[in-house]
């Protein structure tokens, strides 16, 4: 269903609601108070049954009548039912029942008889009989020691509320069908600016590789719409040109490897008229720009997975991961010192990511050491900071150390595709952490890294919370 049609719905079922309480109320109302004056001409009606009388009196067939017989000055005569004079009856204790004037008895039930027998007391009742609506007043005579029973016709509130019934159906049919009428046209007016909205998004979306950007007019909500929209263009735009430049880059790095291996190839395919030497440096060769690629291609999926909060996450110990980079490192590098200072930290992340991370800055801390040099890591507060005595960073390299392929130019010459520390910087930033590039005063090169931001740390206690990127500094066992 529409938009459009809802609010039309909306409006009718509110009017219809809103119309059928008051219809109910007024209903209720009316007659509530044609009854009661119905009732309180019952009770004037019997009063004149309830005096004190000196010469006495008992209602029964041949008895003495208050006032003369059946037709006499004190009794009316006996109306039909529904006559407009009222219907009269004597209830005696013992059961037995006086009609005034004859006729035909009103029904005598138990809490009648009751009436009779205390002399006092009285109820309403209502019923019908020889298909006359009646309401029936039963009150207890002190003095004569019966209950008299007055009875008037109901046809006449009857007929008023019948009437009422079908006016007030009318008003509220006609109450909806108008609430949907004009419920139907407010929607159409609220819904317009919404229109040209959605007219003017479609057209901006038409041509997602360059995207115009939508007038932030009308209503106070439409702007504010217009302006959120407006960052998503720009958050995909960026999104669509990083991937883009990713795929510029990649389609760069991978055409050098691909190439010599290539040539390589071809030669290896002649091989039989190379010396035994030249074969196995020409295979050596291949298996190196095979493991080259190998780890361009995983560099650029990694970075092509982008980072997703929330993704993945569980309890990772930063120190573990950074021991077990150091250990692997160590092995292919043994005449490297590391000198650790390393504080139990918990973050939550994705495990695999920051082991990776970890590995690159580990691993490029090694690349440039010198021979026989140390790489000093240290691990306080979240944050991890690796520093190397190699050459460091030339000024002008600094702003560009965590860009995709970014290559210094004393790094060219090295085997590497410029990934590793864009790829630190992606898993920091995942979970608001961040990455730094400095030189040691002393020289070298200093990377420093958090995963998270300071404002994230809990107690070890609460590590489960699931804080994105913490650094949670633990006591050792």
């Amino acid at each position: 269903m529409s938009l459009r049609r809802r609010i039309a719905g909306a409006a009718a079922l509110a009017v219809a609601a809103v119309a059928g309480v008051m219809g109910v109320t007024g209903y209720l109302t009316t007659r509530s108070h044609l009854v009661g004056e119905l009732k309180q001409e019952l009770q004037e009606r019997a009063n004149p049954y309830l005096q004190p009388h000196p010469h006495g009196f008992h209602g029964g067939p041949g008895g003495p009548q208050r006032g003369g017989g059946g037709g006499g000055p004190g009794v009316p005569p006996a109306p039909q039912f529904g006559g407009a004079s009222g219907y009269y009856q004597f209830v005696h204790p013992d059961g037995t029942v006086f009609v005034a004037g004859g006729g035909t008895a009103l029904p005598v039930n138990a809490r009648d008889l009751q009436i009779a027998r205390r002399a006092s007391g009285s109820f309403f009742t209502t019923t019908t009989i020889n298909q006359v609506h009646l309401e029936v007043l039963t009150v207890g005579d002190p003095y004569d020691h019966y209950a008299v029973q007055v009875a008037l016709p109901l046809t006449g509130v009857d007929s008023v509320l019948h009437g009422l019934l079908l006016t007030y159906g009318l008003l509220i049919a006609g109450g909806v069908v108008l609430a949907g009428l004009l419920g139907f046209a407010i929607s159409r007016s609220a819904l317009r600016p919404i229109e040209r909205f959605v007219q003017r998004t479609e057209r901006v979306t038409s041509s997602l590789d360059h995207p115009t950007r939508l007038e932030e007019a009308d209503a106070v909500e439409l702007r504010r719409l217009a302006a959120s929209f407006n960052q998503t263009l720009d958050a995909l735009e960026r999104s669509i040109e990083s991937q883009r430049q990713l795929v510029a880059d990649a389609s760069h790095e991978l055409r050098t490897p691909i190439a010599a291996l290539r040539s390589n190839i071809q030669i290896f395919l002649e091989a039989d008229r190379l010396p035994r030497e030249d074969r196995a440096g020409l295979r050596d060769s291949i298996l190196a720009e095979l493991d080259e690629l190998t780890q361009v291609v995983a560099d650029v999926l990694e970075l092509a997975r982008g980072y997703a909060p929330g993704s993945g996450l569980e309890q990772v110990e930063l120190d573990t991961l950074v021991r077990e980079a150091v250990e692997r490192t160590q092995r292919r590098a043994p005449d490297l010192e590391f000198d650790l200072d390393l504080e139990p930290t918990i973050v939550v992340n994705n495990a695999d990511r920051v082991g990776r991370a970890v590995t690159n800055l580990v691993d490029n801390a090694r690349k440039w050491s010198p021979p026989d040099g140390s790489v000093e890591i240290s691990l306080r507060d979240g944050t991890l900071v690796v520093r190397d005595h190699g050459p460091g960073f030339s000024e002008r390299d600094l702003p560009h150390v965590f860009d995709r392929f970014y290559r210094a130019e004393n790094a060219r010459r090295l085997p590497g595709s410029g990934l590793g520390l864009a790829i630190v910087k992606q898993a920091a930033q995942a979970y608001g952490g961040h990455v730094e590039a400095a030189n040691a005063p002393d020289g070298g090169a200093v990377l420093s890294v958090r995963f998270g931001s300071s404002s994230d740390r809990v107690e070890p206690a609460t590590a489960s919370a699931g804080h994105g990127g913490l650094g949670l500094p633990l006591d050792p066992p």
